[in-house]
């Protein structure tokens, strides 16, 4: 009943020791800077990734495509291995319809396996949260279809809470405006932005000055958590190149919540290609997004 793996993208921001660890299949978004493209086994570290950016640098990045999605998947159903994959927000990125086209030719050439692939409607290491509860319910014995509409019934229970540091790399995105950019630059505006029940990323509210905006998302995670207080354990938080900010939230989360398990990882390349160096973000179990 358990022979069967999960899979995503690198979206989904987990640590490679722990894909490695959970035996998690992943395909990989590209981006290209400085007139280089990189792609998995050549990506920048992402220290050095962030720093060409505080310099200038303006990367660009490129969805996962139906030919990559289907690398991913079919040595597992070769195989003979079933497969769950859930992807990167089809709201933010084409890399879902991708998987999905690869899931339709590969369901034809392995009509005795199961291939599911669910949209997470999520990002970053709110993806991969939501991966981390899919691999729960399979150590737990869950089936994949069991394991499959866990997933759907609680991605929407993911909550998605960041800022960012610097509203141009918002503005190159399309997220505001230039005037906002430069005015809220000025007065050290600092954005709070979530990711909607349709995936997409959504401006929520603003503070004046950093400390104020990561405080603010744990007052926000304290509205939202509802009925989810007591048994939430687990808190993910990815940051770009703001690790200091990362374990300042986290130590403000475990004040007021009876956190277990934290993970903090970098906001990848793909991602932080459009929020920029000092992105923040927080992602727990809430009655709604």
């Amino acid at each position: 009943m358990n022979d069967y793996v999960i899979t995503t993208d690198n979206n989904s921001d987990l640590p490679d020791e722990y894909l490695a660890e959970k035996g998690i299949g992943c395909s990989y978004l590209s981006y290209e800077m400085d007139g280089k493209t990189y792609t998995h086994g050549n990506f920048l570290p992402l220290h050095d990734f962030y720093e060409a950016m505080r310099s200038g640098s303006m990367p660009t990045t490129a969805q996962v495509n139906p030919t990559d999605a289907k690398l991913l998947l079919e040595p597992y159903l070769a195989a003979g291995k079933d497969v769950l994959h859930i992807a990167f927000s089809s709201g933010l990125s084409g890399t879902y319809n991708s998987t999905v086209v690869a899931a339709e030719a590969l369901r034809e050439q392995y009509p005795d396996r199961k291939l599911i692939v669910v949209d997470s409607l999520a990002a970053s290491l709110g993806q991969g949260l939501l991966v981390h509860y899919a691999v729960l319910q399979k150590e737990a014995g869950a089936s994949i279809e069991e394991t499959a509409d866990w997933v759907i019934k609680h991605r929407l229970n993911l909550v998605h809470l960041f800022t960012v540091d610097d509203l141009f790399h918002l503005h190159r995105g399309g997220r505001v405006s230039k005037t906002t950019a430069v005015v809220g630059t000025m007065l050290s505006i600092k954005p709070v932005l979530h990711v909607d029940d349709e995936g997409h990323l959504i401006n929520i509210g603003k503070t004046r000055g950093r400390k104020k905006a990561l405080l603010d998302l744990v007052s926000r995670m304290e509205e939202q958590i509802g009925s989810y207080k007591d048994s939430c354990d687990t808190i993910f938080i990815s940051h770009g190149d703001c690790l200091e900010d990362a374990e300042f939230v986290r130590d403000q989360v475990m004040k007021k919540f009876p956190i277990k398990t934290v993970v903090i990882n970098y906001v990848n390349a793909t991602i932080g290609a459009h929020s920029g160096p000092g992105t923040l973000a927080l992602f727990f179990l809430g009655d709604k997004r």
